[in-house]
């Protein structure tokens, strides 16, 4: 039984006695990400240290990247865009040259990374399409991470 916020009273027996009514309408229904998922071997690994900033809106997902489910992390906070050297490697993607080296030292088990190659990576999460230079990076922490520009 259930109680309505009117105060009446609805029960199985009611329902069942009620015909169903057809709808026309079609419902538009997107569900999860599906298909052949590439492999990432282990999860983020987080070291803390004391006075270190908690970071915020962080958000994992899947994307579409030549048919194949990859992880992507969304994380506002960063201002860096990177792909996963395993991910580029797998999907033969085109790798370039990054005119601007750099050096990220927070990714991978607090050793530093030299960035010297990027990738054009097209990606889709459900209907959003976009296509984004990447900097490539030997990561385990997922396939693609998007902070914003």
């Amino acid at each position: 039984m259930v109680v309505r916020a009117d105060g009446e009273i609805e029960s199985e027996e009611e329902k069942e006695d009620e015909p169903e009514i057809p709808t026309n309408e079609k419902e538009e229904m997107e569900y999860a990400v599906e298909g052949e998922i590439l492999v990432v071997k282990r999860s983020l690994n987080i070291q803390s240290a004391k006075n270190e900033q908690q970071r915020e809106n962080i958000f994992h997902t899947c994307c579409h990247v030549q048919g194949k489910v990859c992880n992507m992390i969304i994380d506002g906070g960063s201002c860096t865009n990177v792909v996963s050297s395993m991910l580029v490697e797998k999907l033969g993607l085109a790798v370039t040259k990054n005119p601007n080296l750099y050096k990220l030292q927070w990714l991978n088990d607090g050793c530093e990374l030299k960035v010297t190659k990027q990738a054009i990576v097209a990606f889709s999460i459900g209907k959003y399409q976009d296509e984004v230079v990447y900097d490539m990076v030997p990561m385990h922490a997922g396939h693609i991470l998007l902070g914003h520009p």
